[in-house]
């Protein structure tokens, strides 16, 4: 969230850049520093129009030798980072501000939304219960648009800290210049310190750093958020929020997720589930020697010295003590685990479900209600409570997502072995049967002993890791497991073949099945899958009422350009919607959504509510990736405003859903898109040179050799466009600026409809329609942000290719014709007219993203230049190269 551009936001942003320009001065020297500030008028003379200041900047960056070259593009990137965290700090600023102001208008969103549901005449009851109901589970994902290191991000938090410092009224003069000796240390040490991670990370390492995301700001932010939540209910409903309140939870999927990542393993999976519960032990220790140390009093009740079994002048103390010694045993049980080590621990002691943590905190919270002591109830010991109740034993709720086709082959090499032939070839109807007539046998599929030889499918590979997955998932507590998703899920045989695994493998409490419906065709038909299993007797009793279906932006993006997977999304809700009300199933909807407009990006309210009417009942599920994570949970302030977003937004969703769109609405929708995915497809899939454009004008190869996450880029070796991860494929066109994905179909669609005579009814659309709003303001946020003039320079330098040349043109002209197109749907002369505050912020940014953009294409040349001449695996610019990667991610933000 970038907030107005204003004296303070523009003081740290000097501050920081001249403190900056000091660390140059005296770590690299004067004559760096003259160069970068020359650089840096010469592209702001290039900002402002002026054709020979951009001139200039490309004969010196010619002119520049290899070794000249990496200081210039890590002192640009320092300072986009450094930008970053300024606005970062600013969102924290607006906020204790306004606090000070009592004429501001409350910074927490859930007050303006309780004033709008009495006015809507909302009853106190209708609210309060659908508060308690509410079910929002946020998803942290490791997908591989997180280029900072966490050492500096360390080092961020620290300038951060030192910002805030500032801010407080009561430094003396000498406290001042300590503070600011800390931050130009900070400075230094982030300078002196390489952006690239030397490897790449593994899966345990993405765990550990989603343990810290909860253990630096969300540990606290959550326990603040619900003492919050509750004055508000106490206020507007008259009650108190019941004590096992949680609404909202985290769930993680970095050390599960397998799809397409063969370093995902079972043997990874436990040791990020053993360790998850480690970190867990330990936060809750050090809370429970907080509380211990506090409740050092006497009066408590007479359940309490029951429960004790004897009386003590510090009961609170002594009852806890227990407890304590169950968390350092269970804590030290899992450290045995995790180094391999047999532990001789009594392992009746170890902490295996959430109450067992949770009754003895309950206990001694009624006796202090019971003494009259509310101030010392509501104290740690409520957050103790608040805290277990969100984050369980667990910490995060680890899903398990693997491939469609995995399970497929699994079955297979089953029935193969069986003599039953090859499940894969089977008819659908053929599939299911054998699969409900397995589920509901009593008897095991295979035996336990296989003979040899089992047959070269149930040998291979895959298959023993899909089966030795569910075996160690079969040996977890159920509460530290969240949802098992299909990836690429096609048919109701998908879902039942993940049952069929699982009750083969033992496992007691299976996990939800949530199948991930990601194609446009998978998309268009996933309602009718679920109505398939929701006619079957047997499925419809497993569930009990209640299902989860996940939604996927990227591929589907991928596969049919923004606005055709965008409409695709909104009819898929709609009609899963329809189908589990029809059943009487109670529906979560699971969000796979990305940083990147084209994978679902929007700010978090104005995304939620613009969901089809009635497809967010009180619960959700939300993916965040990559960068999103440290941008919205990275500061405990930040983390504590996202959290009230969230829950507003499911909120309003629910309780004041948007209209039904009209019948005309969807008919200039259906047809828009049929337009947009022809124009999408035509380039993409049929342009004979699209691939060799893609590879040769974009950095999509060189992508490959950072170290971003542990996930491999292709989810095949070879293979073109539909073997490229939705996410490369993303950030690729964002590095030079193109921004094909967001944009290509959808500005020909809305012209051609234009055209038609049906400007008025897009205006109705735009004016009533919360979806269509959504859509267009996205569209336009990342129009703002391409640059079709650095799109051409990337081309120019790199290739000579007249096939290229004159499909990068087009492209061009296409990308000109959307914004065109936007600005007279619209009625406005530039974009981002009615957003004052992210065109601010992107012409700050413009005279340090236009260096790296023209250092990265000088970059990319003299690489592939040296790979053709040497053969060689590693060249000297590749650094360079990494480093220029990173700093325009961290200058355009949501690239992935």
């Amino acid at each position: 969230m970038v907030q107005q551009i204003d004296a303070p936001l523009r003081e740290d942003v000097r501050l920081l850049g001249n403190l900056l320009g000091e660390t140059l001065k005296e770590h690299a020297g004067q004559d760096l520093f003259n160069q970068i500030e020359q650089i840096r008028a010469l592209a702001k003379g290039a900002r402002d129009g002026q054709a020979e200041a951009e001139k200039q900047l490309e004969q010196l960056f010619l002119s520049l030798e290899d070794d000249e070259i990496l200081p210039l593009t890590r002192a640009f990137s320092h300072f986009l980072n450094f930008a970053n965290i300024a606005e970062q700090y600013h969102v924290v600023r607006s906020r204790r501000m306004s606090e000070f102001d009592e004429n501001a208008p409350s910074p927490n969103v859930l007050e303006h939304l309780f004033e709008k549901f009495k006015n809507k005449e909302i009853s106190a009851e209708k609210l309060y219960k659908q508060i308690c109901e509410l079910k929002i589970e946020l998803v942290l994902t490791a997908h591989p648009t997180e280029v900072s290191r966490r050492t500096l991000i360390q080092k961020y938090d620290g300038i951060n800290n030192c910002l805030s410092q500032f801010d407080q009224q009561k430094l003396t003069p000498k406290q001042r210049q300590e503070v600011l000796a800390d931050l130009k240390q900070l400075i230094s040490s982030a300078w002196q310190t390489d952006e690239i991670r030397q490897h790449r990370p593994t899966p345990i390492d993405e765990a550990k750093w989603g343990f810290t995301t909860i253990e630096q700001t969300l540990w606290n932010a959550v326990p603040k958020f619900i003492r919050e939540l509750d004055e508000l209910v106490q206020s507007n409903c008259d009650k108190t929020l019941p004590l096992d309140i949680s609404p909202i939870r985290f769930a993680s999927w970095m050390g599960g997720d397998r799809d397409g990542n063969p370093n995902v393993t079972h043997s990874i999976t436990q040791e990020v589930l053993w360790l998850s519960r480690w970190k867990a032990a330990d936060l809750y220790l050090r809370d429970i020697e907080d509380l211990r140390w506090e409740l050092s009093i006497e009066a408590c009740s007479g359940e309490l010295t029951q429960a004790l079994g004897y009386s003590h002048p510090e009961p609170y103390r002594e009852y806890l003590r227990a407890t304590r010694e169950r968390l350092k045993i269970t804590r030290q049980w899992l450290a045995s685990k995790l180094q391999g080590q047999h532990s001789d621990v009594d392992r009746s002691l170890i902490i295996r479900h959430k109450d067992e943590l949770l009754q003895p905190l309950l206990l001694c919270y009624r006796s202090l209600m019971a003494c009259n002591l509310p101030e010392i109830a509501n104290g740690k010991l409520l957050d103790f409570i608040y805290r277990v109740n969100s984050f369980g034993i667990e910490l995060l709720k680890l899903d398990i997502r693997q491939e469609s086709t995995r399970h497929r082959q699994a079955i297979s090499a089953i029935t193969e072995y069986l003599g039953l032939g090859n499940f894969e070839t089977w008819t659908e109807q053929a599939r299911q049967n054998f699969l409900l007539q397995e589920l509901q046998s009593k008897r095991p599929l295979l035996p336990k002993h296989l003979k040899e030889p089992a047959g070269s499918l149930i040998e291979n590979p895959d298959v023993q890791e899909v089966f030795a997955t569910m075996r160690t998932l079969a040996e977890q507590p159920k509460e530290s497991l969240g949802a098992y998703i299909i990836s690429m899920a096609e048919y109701a045989s998908d879902v039942l073949a993940v049952l069929l695994l699982q009750k083969e493998a033992g496992i007691e409490h299976p996990l939800r099945v949530v199948p991930l419906f990601e194609t446009l065709k998978d998309l268009d038909s996933a309602a009718s899958t679920m109505e398939t299993l929701f006619n079957m007797h047997w499925y419809k009793q497993h569930i009990q009422g209640k299902h989860e279906v996940m939604i996927g932006y990227s591929d589907s993006a991928k596969d049919a350009g923004f606005m055709s997977a965008n409409w695709a999304q909104y009819r898929a809700q709609e009609e899963l919607t329809a189908i589990a009300q029809k059943h009487a199933v109670q529906l979560t909807l699971f969000h796979g959504r990305g940083g990147s407009i084209s994978r679902g990006g929007a700010p978090t309210q104005q995304a939620l509510f613009s969901q089809p009417p009635g497809s967010i009942s009180g619960a959700i599920r939300v993916t965040e990736q990559g960068e999103m994570i440290r941008f919205k949970f990275g500061l405990e302030e930040i983390a504590l405003q996202n959290l009230e977003i969230y829950t507003a937004a499911t909120l309003e969703a629910t309780l004041l859903p948007p209209p039904v769109p009209k019948q005309e609405w969807r008919d200039l929708m259906h047809k828009m898109t049929d337009l947009s995915v022809k124009v999408y497809r035509e380039t993409v899939r049929e342009n004979p040179h699209f691939v060799k454009y893609l590879r040769t004008v974009t950095p999509e190869l060189e992508l490959q050799m950072l170290p971003l996450g542990s996930r491999p880029a292709k989810r095949k070796v070879s293979g073109g466009i539909e073997s490229l991860r939705a996410i490369p494929w993303v950030f690729a066109w964002t590095q030079i600026r193109l921004m094909l994905p967001a944009w290509l179909g959808t500005g020909a669609a809305i012209n051609a409809v234009i055209g038609e005579g049906q400007k008025a009814l897009l205006d109705e659309m735009l004016t009533e329609w919360p979806y269509f709003q959504t859509l267009i303001d996205m569209l336009e946020m990342v129009l703002s942000k391409a640059d079709q003039n650095i799109a051409l320079y990337y081309e120019s330098h790199l290739t000579n290719d007249e096939d290229l040349k004159v499909l990068g043109a087009e492209l061009r002209v296409r990308l000109h014709d959307a914004v065109q197109t936007l600005l007279a749907m619209k009625g406005e002369s530039k974009l981002l007219s009615s957003n004052d505050v992210l065109d601010q912020a992107m012409r700050v940014r413009k005279p340090y993203l236009l260096p790296l953009h023209l250092l990265q294409a000088e970059l990319m040349k003299r690489r592939r230049s040296y790979l053709a001449e040497k053969h060689a695996e590693h060249t000297p610019v590749d650094h360079a190269l990494m480093v220029s990667i990173a700093g325009i991610a961290a200058g355009l933000r949501n690239t992935g």
